[in-house]
């Protein structure tokens, strides 16, 4: 019985990971769309940033919950990692994983701890400074002011450098990640190769989307 429970426990755990994935991929794509328009239109990403950051709705409601469901995803993909590696009554003398498994799953907990401290370096960033100016320094609207501070970030090339290998760490994760998120929910059926593909393809376009937009700022500051 008690191994049975910890078995349901475990499979509990990772079920809660797999879908609080869901909350880093509508984080990703949501900034990816809003961070895009600053290529094509300084205007129009004026527009959606001032109406995101100062939406009650989005701020309030929908932000805090993303924010939670990302953080919730990474630490318990810790807790997990952690258990699993205590769970091992015999350490290998030698591993050789690469014969049957990706380095990216392997490491998924490397590239997961790199996501996450960039992840609450973003916030630290640009969400800190945001929350600063409107509601510390309680500074007067400028609809205008969002695109400039954008680019502002991507002047350092070392600021530039670290965006860029952290999504490109964000890619591999991804490209494991959504196939062993719907192995543990146990998503079988006639649907599972597209949604496959499309996991992928969102692995690539958006981590690289967003290295492209960091480049473009970069080099045209």
């Amino acid at each position: 019985m008690a191994k049975s429970a910890l078995l349901k426990s475990s499979i509990a755990k990772k079920v809660a990971m797999a879908l609080s994935g869901l909350f880093l991929i509508l984080f990703l794509a949501q900034h990816f769309f809003i961070n895009s328009t600053s290529v094509f239109s300084p205007d129009a990403f004026n527009s959606i940033s001032h109406f995101m950051g100062n939406n009650p709705l989005v701020q309030f409601v929908i932000q805090p919950i993303l924010i939670l469901g990302v953080v919730f995803h990474f630490v318990m993909g810790i807790v997990l990692e952690i258990k699993n590696n205590s769970a091992r009554p015999i350490s290998y003398v030698k591993n050789n994983g690469a014969a049957n498994s990706s380095w990216a799953s392997r490491n998924m907990i490397v590239s997961g701890l790199v996501v996450l401290a960039f992840i609450l370096l973003h916030f630290y960033d640009f969400w800190v400074p945001e929350m600063v100016y409107k509601y510390v320094a309680v500074n007067p609207l400028d609809e205008t002011r969002y695109f400039a501070e954008l680019t502002h970030k991507f002047e350092s090339g070392i600021r530039t450098a670290i965006y860029c290998v952290s999504f490109l760490l964000l890619s591999l994760h991804l490209w494991h990640g959504f196939n062993s998120s719907f192995q543990s929910v146990g998503f079988n059926n006639k649907y599972s190769k597209s949604l496959h593909t499309l996991g992928y393809a969102f692995a690539i376009i958006v981590p690289f989307g967003f290295i492209f937009i960091a480049l473009f700022h970069h080099f045209n500051h």
